[in-house]
């Protein structure tokens, strides 16, 4: 299924490829950054990208982490995933953290994040008195623990 998102590029941006699918079974397109922008260890930046998109309503843009970046670099997304709501029309940034230590020198042209395109489902409270039972319960935060055996 296609769905058309109006996208303006501003500054270096436009020389730039808009954000694509690397390959055919790509759920996410690859975001590419506009500007240079150095991280320090342990620090986060918004790095420009020079996109400005009209999310169409009912979806959000979700910017999520390159796993290559992360696994070699130690680059996260550390608000994974980013929304970018339909009704925003600003410039998308993408929030980098360096995790290493060593400084992180992003260049125009580099490819910083993914951006994947989902639905979004609305919420309509109902208010009751209880809730269903379950086999799991109230129990949170590792109550079902690590090991994946059973016994």
């Amino acid at each position: 299924m296609d769905i058309f998102v109006p996208v303006v590029r501003e500054g270096e941006a436009k020389r730039l490829p808009l954000p694509r699918y690397e390959t055919d079974g790509s759920a996410g397109m690859d975001i590419i950054a506009s500007e240079a922008v150095t991280i320090a260890p342990g620090r986060c930046e918004a790095v420009p990208t020079g996109l400005k998109i009209s999310v169409p309503i009912g979806f959000e843009a979700q910017i999520r982490p390159r796993s290559g970046l992360a696994l070699k670099k130690s680059i996260v997304v550390p608000n994974s995933p980013g929304t970018i709501d339909s009704d925003y029309r600003g410039e998308v940034k993408v929030i980098l953290m360096n995790l290493g230590d060593q400084p992180f020198v992003v260049s125009p042209g580099d490819r910083i994040a993914q951006m994947v395109l989902t639905t979004v489902a609305k919420v309509k409270w109902e208010e009751v008195d209880s809730l269903d039972v379950t086999e799991r319960g109230e129990g949170g935060f590792g109550s079902t623990g690590v090991s994946s055996s059973r016994g």
